[in-house]
């Protein structure tokens, strides 16, 4: 399966499906410059672009391939989400097994993904900052349910040496940096929600986030490992405007979102194996299934 991420922002466009394929016909009134891309490859459909036209089918055709949908308000940011509900022949059993997990099981899990997060936080730090800061050692002290916030510490360290920046705080309602982690974060999010459904998981049933008004709470959960993907790929855009705007003056544009979604697209190498991002998801959520089955007791997360 190619991943394939399509972003809908900058003219028009009509959608709809044709021989199993979407049809994009951009323009505005002469529709004009069809583009054909096979539903089997597609992992995302992104829409800004207001004046978008979506058919029936393409919802129902999109969802039936494995595809997810993203809607997008006036400021490019997400504001909704559509994904496939038929995730696995076995679903039903899934769901119990997954509602019936422990709590001290919940907690251990929460601790390996926050641990293998931290890890991760700490592996892109040395790489491009040339230290990681203490991060690599600091993960070994996750404890399970992680109750000293080790997380939160890493944080601390993590984002102010990532940006180089003292000042830097992560806020999702600033724009700029904050901005472009936020549109990245939706992309990922999307991804990870796939491979959760296709493994037929709830995905509001959580490990450790719980919200009553987040249906996406394991997704969140689960997504957290590969977070630093996203905040290299940001960091990549900023210093290469460094020279044209101050780093919370880049803006979302077509330019910014290109190279987001080319990293997000791209192959990540784990373990000595190079994988997209929606088959390393699909390993950690099936490894997910079997710890809450009882056929495994460590989930499988990628190391990238």
């Amino acid at each position: 399966m190619t991943e394939r991420v399509i972003d809908i922002s900058d003219e028009p466009a009509r959608l709809c499906v044709r021989d199993g394929c979407l049809v994009i016909e951009r323009g505005e009134g002469d529709w004009q410059g069809a583009i054909r891309v096979p539903l089997k490859d597609i992992a995302c459909v992104i829409l800004t672009e207001k004046r978008t036209s979506v058919t029936q089918s393409v919802l129902s055709s999109l969802a039936e391939a494995g595809g997810a949908l993203i809607a997008c308000d006036s400021k490019c940011m997400p504001v909704g989400m559509m994904l496939p509900l038929n995730g696995h022949t076995t679903q039903g059993e899934r769901f119990v097994a997954q509602a019936a997990a422990t709590l001290p099981t919940r907690k251990r899990l929460w601790q390996e993904i926050v641990r293998e997060k931290v890890k991760a936080q700490g592996r892109l730090l040395a790489r491009i900052r040339g230290s990681d800061r203490g991060l690599l050692a600091l993960s070994s002290r996750v404890r399970s349910g992680d109750p000293d916030n080790v997380e939160g510490q890493a944080a601390r360290r993590y984002w102010t040496m990532l940006f180089e920046d003292p000042a830097f705080v992560r806020d999702r309602d600033r724009p700029g940096r904050n901005a472009l982690l936020n549109y990245g974060y939706a992309v990922l999010r999307a991804t990870v929600a796939r491979a959760v459904c296709a493994s037929g998981l709830h995905p509001s049933l959580g490990l450790h986030h719980h919200n009553r008004y987040d249906s996406f709470c394991l997704v969140d959960d689960l997504m957290e490992p590969f977070r630093p993907v996203v905040d290299g790929a940001v960091v990549g855009v900023v210093e290469g405007r460094a020279f044209d705007v101050e780093a919370d003056a880049v803006e979302l544009d077509r330019e910014t979102k290109r190279v987001l979604l080319g990293v997000l697209a791209s192959r990540q190498e784990s373990r000595g194996e190079a994988r997209s991002l929606f088959d390393l998801a699909r390993r950690a959520a099936s490894s997910l299934v079997k710890v809450f089955t009882g056929e495994a007791r460590r989930l499988d997360l990628p190391e990238i």
